[in-house]
């Protein structure tokens, strides 16, 4: 498996080693004992989550505030742009995004950790997307960043119309406003 830094150190991408010939593919989706080396440390995941969405549909900038979760995603049908948002204060970072385009076909997956905002733009005709978590979902502690908030200015690709929000995503507050870690 490759691990491919980005632009935050603490946001790796991990694309793996796909093994294939006319009949299909195997390829490792997990290894722990590669991801802990990767991550710098011992995590253990505790909820996997399977969402499917139509093109144009934006899900995010989403975060709890507390029982922070770190996500691993990936995508196993269809294509999205996924993002993660530095949301620390005390960051040389905060403030600072980085996006990956994750696919059934690259296989690429992105682990943000707790402290970020995440979300996605589905960029094909429909996305099923996967997330294993660090900390179960905790709605009473959820937040939402506006996708389009200027202070972040995150470069999203352009699909030929306006991203489809939930009535939750609607209401993301600007990163001023926000509830963010310290």
């Amino acid at each position: 498996m490759q691990i491919i830094t980005t632009g935050i150190p603490e946001v790796i991408v991990f694309e793996p080693r796909v093994f294939g010939d006319s009949r299909g593919f195997f390829f490792e989706s997990f290894n722990q004992q590669i991801f802990e080396e990767a991550v710098n440390g011992k995590l253990e995941f505790v909820q996997d989550n399977h969402s499917k969405s139509s093109k144009g549909v934006l899900r995010g900038l989403h975060y709890q505030i507390q029982q922070a979760q770190g996500k691993l995603v990936r995508v196993v049908a269809g294509e999205v742009f996924d993002v993660a948002v530095d949301i620390r204060r005390s960051s040389p970072t905060f403030g600072q995004w980085v996006g990956q385009y994750l696919s059934a076909e690259n296989k690429k997956q992105m682990w943000v950790p707790p402290g970020f905002a995440h979300g996605f733009l589905v960029l094909s005709e429909s996305a099923e997307f996967l997330y294993k978590t660090t900390d179960f979902y905790a709605p009473a502690h959820e937040r939402c960043i506006s996708w389009d908030d200027p202070a972040i200015h995150i470069e999203w690709p352009d699909i030929g119309m306006q991203p489809l929000l939930s009535a939750k995503d609607q209401q993301g507050l600007g990163l001023n406003q926000a509830e963010v870690f310290a």
